[in-house]
This record gives structure tokens, C-alpha cells and sequence, in this order.
């Protein structure tokens, strides 16, 4: 929405060409599934409201929690987009990465024994809860089937 009382802009600079950079780049990005890895593509995001039932959200919940439980601590790729001195930049980073690595790989590997018991606990509550709603349920079926039972008396 444009205002005829309010112009944003600066001498030199093509908006069109800027509007036309930025829509390519989302459409590559959407493309490449970069928005749904992230979880940032309107599909994936969900709120707790958009379910009918406790057990539709607990059930989404745990497989969140299971696809994210765990730090991801394996190498990765360092490269340099800008072409100015990117040797430099990329065996600098390089050796940066190397010594944060070695500080930082035990504590993410703690965080991932952690994270995993504590999921293994949500898991083992979650379970026996449902056991327990399904006993209770059978027991109250049990129940009913016999008090609407006709007496002999």
C-alpha cells in the first residue's frame, strides 16, 4: 500500500529491482524446501489451538519433541560467498570452528543424553497414562455391562 503523503527511499536505489531479489529468493528458498526444513513455511507451524482433542496435540507433541530432541553436533561445510579474501576467511573460520568444536562437543553431547532421558521420561508418563485411561475404561464398561444386568430377585 503506497501513501501520496509518505515516501520511503534513497537516491540510487532501484525498489523494483530490490522487491525483485527478494520474491526470487523466497520462491528458490521454497523450492528447495528450505522454509519447511526450518519449519517456517506455513505448513508446519502449528499453535495448540488448532487441535480438537488433549490426545491429537500430546501425540504432536511427542513426535516434535522426538524429531528435535537431539543437537545436531556433526561437521559442516564452512564456505565464504563473498570473493574477497575468502581463502583467508574460510581457513580463519576453519580454525575457529576447530577449537569451539573442541570446547563445545561434550557439552552438546551431555545435552543429548539429557535431552533424551527427558523424552524418554515424557514417553514412559505418557504411556502409562494411557494405560491407565484404558484400564479405567474397560473396568467403567465392566461396570455398566453389569448394572444394567436384569436381576433375578
Amino acid at each position: 500500500m503506497q501513501s501520496d503523503m509518505v515516501t520511503i527511499g534513497a537516491e540510487g536505489i532501484d525498489q523494483d529491482a530490490i522487491i525483485r531479489s527478494a520474491e526470487k529468493s523466497v520462491t528458490r528458498k521454497r523450492d528447495d524446501g528450505t522454509y519447511e526444513a526450518a519449519g517456517i513455511d506455513g505448513k508446519t507451524s502449528v499453535t495448540p489451538m488448532q487441535f480438537k482433542t488433549d490426545e491429537a496435540f500430546l501425540g504432536f507433541f511427542l513426535d516434535s519433541l522426538r524429531e528435535t530432541a537431539f543437537v545436531d553436533i556433526s561437521d559442516f561445510d564452512i564456505e565464504e560467498k563473498r570473493p574477497r579474501f575468502s581463502r583467508a576467511l574460510v581457513r580463519m573460520k576453519k580454525t575457529i570452528w576447530g577449537l569451539l568444536k573442541f570446547y563445545t562437543y561434550r557439552l552438546w553431547s551431555q545435552q543429548n543424553q539429557v535431552n533424551g532421558l527427558l523424552l524418554s521420561a515424557i514417553e514412559g508418563i505418557y504411556d502409562r497414562h494411557e494405560e491407565q485411561v484404558k484400564q479405567l475404561e474397560d473396568r467403567i464398561a465392566a461396570l455398566e455391562k453389569t448394572a444394567n444386568k436384569p436381576t433375578d430377585a
